[in-house]
């Protein structure tokens, strides 16, 4: 096999002479196709399409959220996006 720094960056990697074999790329773009369509639903556990976007949890990791009641539901999802948003700041800051 190669290793990951002989092929090139950026849109070399996918055309080129030294281009990421075809038959990879399909494997990762089938890989995220059945993701995407068989996985990672937003009507996970019974719940509505669109009664709390992003509950991708499928019934496979549980940690007490079923638990809590409706106002601590709604500080820790308050919580979780400040801090997603402050994470696309410093990554931000980065480039």
């Amino acid at each position: 096999g190669d290793s990951c720094d002989s092929y090139p960056n950026g849109i070399a990697a996918l055309f080129g002479d030294n281009a990421i074999p075809q038959a990879g790329l399909l494997q990762i773009v089938a890989f995220v196709g059945f993701l995407e369509l068989f996985v990672m639903k937003d009507s996970a556990n019974g719940a509505e399409p669109g009664d709390f976007p992003g509950d991708f949890r499928n019934g496979a990791l549980d940690f007490g959220w079923d638990t809590f009641d409706e106002e601590t539901k709604l500080s820790k999802r308050a919580i979780e996006l400040n801090n997603g948003r402050a994470a696309q700041f410093g990554i931000l800051g980065l480039m």
